[in-house]
């Protein structure tokens, strides 16, 4: 069976990195589908949506001269069958704004303790006059 760009073929994921995932297509050849094709929403950690074995649809976007082929499972699904790689249930309104906050509140901690670190915490021995 020979590639076509634009096709949809079926893949085992067979490597995780934090760029991407490995993907063994049906004729022996790998590709790699980019984090950024995995779903249709920002994808932080590949591994909430993909594991080891895990047989997905995907589509060639790309093979270039060296024989790297480029896939998306995000571009297959929105075609067919939506949603069936992903391992993320979906959430309710409630539940994605108490996630949205609690993340909010853990990125502004994160951000005031950087910075109190980086002028020396509270109350600088230097004044300027």
């Amino acid at each position: 069976m020979s590639l076509v760009v634009g096709a949809i073929v079926e893949g085992v994921v067979t490597g995780i990195t934090h760029f991407g995932a490995f993907i063994l297509l049906s004729n022996g050849e790998t590709g790699l589908v980019h984090i950024s094709e995995v779903a249709d929403t920002y994808v932080k950690d590949i591994n909430e949506h993909l594991q080891k074995k895990d047989k997905v649809k995907v589509k060639i976007l790309s093979i270039d001269g060296k024989g790297k082929i480029g896939l998306s499972i995000k571009q297959a699904n929105s075609s067919g069958d939506r949603g069936s790689h992903s391992r993320v249930p979906r959430l309710s309104f409630e539940d994605k704004l108490n996630k949205f906050m609690k993340d909010s509140d853990e990125r502004l901690q994160d951000l005031r303790r950087n910075t109190e670190s980086k002028r020396g915490g509270r109350g600088s021995p230097f004044k300027v006059m």
